[in-house]
């Protein structure tokens, strides 16, 4: 089939090398001059040198089969540009919680009984909620945030584990976020088993700019394999003329739809087939990302460490990542106010840890992801015979991240048949 794929996120390059893969002629249409989407190459120039860092600071984990494998099919071995670190969520005091590398769900229980600074009554009750949810198949009322999941967990529970990965997971805080959603993430990252020697909660921190991760290699690969892959063309318009789509007037069988939400629903509302479709995805609320990036500071005792007062909630030190040395990234998911307010409160927020920092680059993503919310209503993947749509947004098990994008975009893909573009 004579395939196109509107995109060239970390979705629709996915889509394009399982597409080639398996046999049909692939096109892929990029607006942007570069690759990747939401998890791209950044350039910054300083005091004279060119530094190669990313529009946000993102973070894999050994669950994330789907985008593993994907960087293999293109040629790249994740253990040479991923950091592997057993999960560990530690603060600046040295407090919190450190998955031991072995086995789940030993590590999970071996982590919470050797935490720091949690009372005996705090590590027990955690695993007795633990417990329930495991017993309970990890569901709960679809109406639930994830505060109310967890309001027999223990305080200091909440502030240095649970919080922390909801938003490093959804991007949204206990208060508002599904804890639905955070249930089904918990029992793939903490309850099943890894592969390829990696635990499912590895966390698998980029040692490489997220170019090299897995865009450029992709569009590398799509090349090689007689796809054609082109970038600044934006398409304007999507029509359906017999069994054929046109894309800009050109003709196809069938169309990968790998937009951004709001792209995709401009494209689908202007081609007067699915407006229910196109008003589900234009409907979505955002959340924005902020990352702050400073130099000057100090040798971090970890590549990653939570914070408790904000903005941020996690700095990373970019040195320990194969950075250059004193940079580290502030992340600050749900951000509030202005790049320039955040990098003010940031550079405080160092101050008060006593590291003296200057700010770098402040790269605020204001749609960085759709909000995780109780009841929240994504977009079914099918848009119409011959259409179909994919991304970390698209209706599915897991919040807005890599593995939710790929595994989307393989589904898509396998929903490819000579009878998407002949059913009426």
């Amino acid at each position: 089939m004579r395939v196109a794929v509107v995109g060239a996120g970390w979705a629709g390059l996915a889509a394009a090398v399982a597409a080639t893969s398996a046999g049909h002629a692939v096109t892929v249409f990029e607006a942007a001059r570069q690759f990747g989407g939401r998890a791209r190459r950044l350039h910054v120039e300083h005091e004279g040198r060119s530094l190669d860092l990313d529009n946000g600071q993102h973070i894999l984990i050994g669950a994330y089969s789907q985008t593993l494998a994907c960087m293999r099919t293109v040629g790249i071995d994740p253990a040479q540009v991923l950091r592997r670190v057993p999960l560990v969520l530690q603060f600046p005091d040295g407090s919190g919680v450190s998955l031991p590398d072995v086995h789940a769900p030993w590590n999970v229980a071996i982590g919470i009984l050797s935490a720091r600074g949690w009372r005996w009554g705090e590590k027990l009750a955690f695993l007795r909620e633990a417990a329930r949810w495991r017993l309970r198949g990890f569901t709960c009322d679809p109406r639930w945030t994830v505060a109310q999941l967890c309001a027999r967990v223990p305080e200091r529970a909440m502030q240095d584990l649970v919080e922390p990965l909801c938003v490093a997971a959804l991007n949204v805080p206990a208060s508002r976020a599904s804890a639905s959603v955070f249930l089904r993430v918990l029992r793939d990252a903490l309850f099943m088993p890894g592969g390829n020697g990696w635990a499912a909660s590895d966390l698998l921190l980029p040692a490489a700019d997220l170019g090299r991760l897995f865009p450029d290699a992709a569009a590398s690969w799509l090349r090689a394999h007689g796809a054609k892959v082109l970038e600044g063309m934006r398409v304007q318009a999507l029509q359906r003329t017999g069994e054929a789509w046109l894309v800009d007037g050109e003709p196809f069988d069938a169309v990968l739809l790998a937009a951004s939400p709001t792209e995709a629903a401009r494209l689908v509302e202007a081609s007067g087939l699915a407006p229910q479709w196109a008003k589900q995805a234009a409907g979505l609320m955002h959340e924005p990302i902020a990352t702050v990036y400073t130099h000057g500071g100090p040798s971090l005792p970890q590549p990653m460490l939570a914070l408790r007062t904000g903005p941020a909630q996690f700095v990373f030190d970019r040195s320990q990542l194969g950075g250059p040395a004193g940079v580290l990234a502030w992340v600050t998911s749900a951000s509030e106010g202005s790049a320039a307010e955040l990098e003010a409160q940031v550079l405080a927020q160092a101050a008060a840890l006593g590291w003296e920092v200057q700010a770098l680059r402040t790269v605020v993503e204001k749609r960085a992801t759709f909000a995780c919310t109780p009841g929240v209503v994504r977009p079914p993947a099918a848009i119409a015979p011959g259409l179909v749509a994919c991304g970390d947004y698209v209706d599915g098990p897991y919040p807005s991240t890599l593995e939710g994008a790929v595994r989307s975009a393989l589904a898509a893909v396998g929903a490819l048949t000579p009878a998407t573009r002949t059913a009426a």
